[in-house]
């Protein structure tokens, strides 16, 4: 990002108006940051009021029929259910991939 900066717009040459001053300066700059703190980190964080719920709302990863040692996790063998007290389903395309390391019965609950 690149932005022209001036003391004073009456200056004379051809940037000093395009210029931010330095009360435009610092109003771009917390624009950007409030800009920052809305994208966040990338990662879902359960917050307070969320965690009375999360075993009602939130979802697992679990088999959709029965896979056996060795057999690669797939978007056919698996799918997501509630309750949410499993692996997320925000890791399943870690998931996909992964080979089973025991045998799992339908519905149940994957584990890596």
């Amino acid at each position: 990002m690149e932005k022209h900066f001036t003391l004073d717009k009456s200056w004379p040459g051809p940037d000093q108006k395009a210029s931010l001053d330095p009360t435009e300066f610092k109003a771009m700059v917390q624009a950007v940051r409030h800009v920052e703190a809305a994208l966040g980190d990338g990662h879902k964080h359960l917050t307070a009021s969320e965690a009375p719920n999360k075993a009602i709302a939130r979802k697992s990863i679990v088999a959709a029929r029965p896979i056996k040692a060795g057999e690669v996790f797939t978007a056919e063998n698996l799918l997501t259910k509630r309750p949410g007290d499993g692996i997320s389903p925000m890791l399943w395309y870690t998931v996909l991939g992964q080979t089973a390391k025991r045998d799992f019965a339908e519905d149940e609950k994957i584990e890596l």
